[in-house]
């Protein structure tokens, strides 16, 4: 018996229609999810369906059904009286599992290693702790010369790079609680050893967006920093490259800052910041 030339015309278009179907369901996530990211970049009072449907290229028809989705699983919330759609809790429970298990180490291990590809130099990860910079992870570069800060070493805040990083974007009450905690000890020529000028510094640190400890932790020594964001715009931690003079001379401090600026942005938009932390 012949076969039926239906039956897999049939077969071939409902695989077809399946992935259409997927696509679709693919296609409506993407566009959910662009509704939702525009919700939480607008101000704290919403923004209205027409607002939402420019911004994203959709008809308000659709932007509205998606819209009632996201409302039914508590991702938005529409606010009857002003007719605008804001952030629900289900958004905020999400994003806090986020922070929950988010580790710095972790999220910057892959730009740690580029950054020494990129730079050819030791890159280090440091946070603030009891008033010190902690150094949480380091990526050793390829030198037979190069600096070594094993996870763990402690160094002073006012003359390391990653110090300097921090303090540029740490309020000048909780600069003032560490200086009299620590004092502002001479390790080299080189030192800041007053608050006034390390207060000049730190506005010079912030106007270029990097750090610099020229020989003011060890002799022969350079490190550039620059510090690392968290989602609400504060101060997380550091990262830097350090190696000898010899190889890290005036020309190259710019290079390196640039290097290290692209990194902290990375790392930052790993631990939830926006594109321009604070």
């Amino acid at each position: 018996m012949p076969r039926r030339p239906t039956t897999k015309k049939t077969a071939a278009a409902s695989r077809s229609g399946q992935g259409r179907g997927g696509s679709d369901q693919v296609q409506s996530l993407v566009r959910a999810l662009s509704l939702l990211n525009r919700i939480a970049e607008c101000p704290d009072d919403g923004a209205s369906l027409t607002d939402l449907a420019q911004q994203v290229g959709l008809p308000a028809s659709t932007a509205h059904r998606l819209l009632l989705t996201l409302e039914q699983e508590r991702y938005v919330r529409f606010g009857p009286s002003r007719r605008l759609w804001t952030i629900g809790v289900q958004a905020f429970v999400t994003g806090c599992a986020f922070i929950k298990t988010r580790n710095l180490a972790a999220l910057a291990r892959t730009h740690l290693r580029q950054l020494m590809e990129n730079s050819g130099e030791t890159v280090n990860l440091a946070v603030e702790d009891k008033g010190e910079a902690v150094y949480l992870a380091q990526v050793e570069c390829r030198q037979m010369m190069r600096v070594l800060a094993r996870p763990g070493t402690r160094v002073p805040m006012h003359c390391s790079a990653v110090g300097k990083a921090i303090f540029s974007e740490t309020s000048d009450k909780a600069i003032g609680q560490i200086l009299r905690q620590h004092g502002m000890p001479r390790l080299t020529a080189k030192t800041i050893v007053t608050p006034a000028a390390l207060r000049a510094e730190l506005v010079k640190v912030k106007g270029q967006g990097y750090a610099v400890d020229d020989e003011e932790h060890a002799v022969g020594l350079r490190c550039i920093a620059a510090p690392v964001f968290d989602e609400t715009g504060d101060v997380v931690g550091a990262v830097s490259v350090s190696g000898p003079m010899a190889r890290i001379d005036e020309d190259r401090i710019v290079e390196l800052g640039r290097m290290v600026v692209e990194a902290s942005v990375a790392i930052s938009a790993e631990m939830g910041a926006g594109r321009a932390p604070k």
